[in-house]
């Protein structure tokens, strides 16, 4: 029997998944506890409406991240820092430090989604990564004086 998976089900398959299993199983076990429903043209035409919507607003969304992708691209952010004589930094910049300096741009970016593939501890000019989303990634630069 066809069956629309509507959670993720173990060894059977994920959620939104068309899959067969027999009338049992079905029957007794997935119609019974709401994980599944049969495989017909009602709940395939159901099926492709709430994929449609979903993938559109999934559409929408990475074009929005898109649009704050280009503003935060064109963003440089400057921090003063005491250095020693021989021009070491004492401490470094932290991802705090650059959200809460978005912030003050009237950016609101969370500071678990700032990332630097080194540690931003010397003098200079740094790329930070924001993932505003899975596929947008937006780079501002950091500028230590």
């Amino acid at each position: 029997m066809k069956v629309i998976l509507l959670e993720d089900v173990k060894k059977q398959g994920k959620k939104d998944q068309v899959i067969n299993v027999s009338d049992g199983y079905a029957s007794n076990f997935l119609f019974a506890k709401g994980l599944a429903v049969p495989y017909n043209d009602v709940n395939k035409n159901k099926l492709d409406k709430e994929l449609k919507n979903r993938k559109d607003k999934e559409d929408a969304l990475i074009s929005d991240c898109n649009e704050i992708k280009k503003k935060l691209d064109k963003v440089s952010l400057k921090f003063k820092a005491k250095t020693s004589k021989d021009g070491r930094m004492f401490g470094s910049i932290s991802t705090k430090q650059v959200s809460d300096e978005l912030k003050n741009l009237g950016y609101s970016i969370d500071k678990r989604i700032i990332s630097c593939d080194h540690p931003m501890d010397a003098i200079g000019t740094h790329v930070v990564n924001i993932e505003l989303h899975k596929k947008v990634i937006a780079k501002v630069n950091v500028v230590i004086e």
